[in-house]
């Protein structure tokens, strides 16, 4: 038995929840969210919260059971507050700056890296290597941001490169004199 899935999503005030065509929808102060249902689910639109159970009792449906409640309160979180990830730029001469729809990435190589960025996702730099990545859909919101800390991981021995907030970069000694 899931200890998650048991619990029901609670839907706040200010946001509705509908279901139509295998696909729940809600609306909230921040936008709009969907998500397509999986058959072996059950969703039940009550007071004030979406219940999640298993349709019948597969290894199919008990495995989905927790993630399916999980993704339902992201719609939930999303609606209202929203996501955001914070990725730091460590390494000398590195910076990030938002010009118009772009993010301008100087990495190091020998042109700046020009990063488009997609619509529903909000990009903030209050300084040079600080990125703030913010948007309504958690999915989207953390492959912007695996999407640009790609472009200069952090390396071992120096630990320059684009980290998340929070990581610990496992470092290295170097050689030996």
């Amino acid at each position: 038995m899931s200890r998650i899935g048991k619990k029901p999503v609670a839907i706040p005030a200010g946001v509705t929840a509908s279901m139509a065509d295998g696909v729940i929808t809600m609306k909230g102060p921040k936008g709009e969210l969907s998500m397509p249902t999986v058959p072996d689910i059950t969703y039940e639109l009550g007071d004030g919260e979406v219940s999640v159970k298993p349709a019948n009792g597969t290894r199919r449906a008990r495995a989905f059971w927790g993630m399916q409640r999980t993704l339902v309160q992201n719609l939930v979180v999303g609606v209202t507050e929203g996501f955001t990830k914070t990725l730091n730029i460590t390494g000398v001469g590195y910076r990030a700056n938002v010009q118009g729809n772009n993010l301008k990435l100087q990495l190091g190589y020998s042109h700046d890296v020009d990063f488009a960025i997609p619509d529903g996702i909000d990009i903030k730099t209050p300084d040079q290597t600080t990125i703030h990545i913010s948007g309504s859909d958690r999915q989207k919101v953390g492959q912007v941001a695996a999407e640009i800390r790609r472009w200069r991981k952090p390396e071992p021995y120096k630990g320059k490169g684009i980290k998340y907030a929070g990581e610990f970069i496992f470092r290295k000694e170097g050689k030996k004199k």
